[in-house]
């Protein structure tokens, strides 16, 4: 039971962690706002609605890689959507960011929607999944690490460019960094990570939020020490936090999910008072 049940659960929190982490800290850069993160901004959400697509129009081909694909691809297209947005000189990044809380709540609509005209048992037990749980892990999911990990040491590499582009897009290519191909490569592994996540166990809120903030408030603002530090400091709560759903009611477990955004959720409001 250790080997099948706890050993996928915690490296799972330790991946899952580590991801949602850095990848809120990238896009920090990337969209030039402390308080972007792939659950504020609606990534996780687009993965989640991809999911849910595939399931209800496609599902020959809801395997565990298709559904895989299917989270990354929705990540990558509400990324990708996001950074365009970004780069126009009249988008605010104070507008930018309520573009994708509107993101996310339009597609949590949309498969709140989708489970409640759903009959299927299978369907209506995935809504519990995509509130953040990581209960169902298991070996198989696993191999998505294969993929992940290498995706995440490189992001944890790439601090000093990132450094370079908070210097303003003609700074950093005076200094010689190819800041398009940068940005789109950051793009995809990021989507990558964010999609992953959320295949192995739904949307989990505000880590890649609370981490990095709260390390650049500690620490500072440079991202080659932030973003390692990110992974292991994202990777340790989401472990805390997993501990938690699990032993606060002796008789059920609470979604991870529920548990971060229960820490999470005060301190983005704290945030937003500060007008960080």
């Amino acid at each position: 039971m250790l080997i099948e049940l706890r050993v996928p659960r915690v490296i799972a929190a330790i991946v899952i962690g580590a991801s949602l982490a850095v990848s809120g800290g990238v896009l920090q850069v990337l969209l030039g706002n402390p308080l972007a993160e792939p659950g504020v901004l609606g990534i996780s959400g687009g993965a989640s609605l991809a999911l849910v697509v595939v399931m209800f129009l496609f599902p020959a081909l809801a395997t565990p890689y298709g559904l895989m694909s299917a989270a990354m691809a929705g990540a990558l297209v509400f990324t990708a959507i996001l950074v365009m947005l970004a780069r126009r000189r009249a988008m605010s990044t104070a507008r930018l960011l309520l573009i994708g809380v509107a993101l996310g709540i339009l597609s949590g609509a949309i498969v709140t929607w989708a489970f409640y005209f759903s009959s299927d048992l299978n369907l209506r037990q995935l809504m519990y999944w995509l509130m953040g749980s990581l209960s169902g892990v298991h070996w198989a999911q696993l191999t998505l690490t294969i993929i992940v990990v290498p995706a995440l040491a490189w992001l944890c590499f790439q601090g000093k460019k990132l450094d370079l582009m908070m210097l303003g897009e003609m700074q950093a290519k005076q200094l010689g960094l190819d800041t398009d191909s940068l940005r789109w490569r950051l793009i995809l592994l990021v989507s990558l990570l964010v999609g992953a996540s959320v295949a192995m166990a739904g949307v989990i809120g505000f880590v890649g939020l609370v981490v990095p903030h709260f390390l650049r408030l500690w620490l500072g603002t440079e991202n080659k020490f932030l973003l390692p530090l990110s992974a292991v400091s994202g990777a340790a709560l989401m472990l805390v936090a997993d501990t938690i759903g699990r032993m606060a009611i002796a008789e059920a477990e609470l979604p991870v999910g529920a548990v971060t955004t229960s820490i999470g959720a005060p301190l983005f409001i704290w945030m937003l008072m500060r007008r960080v």
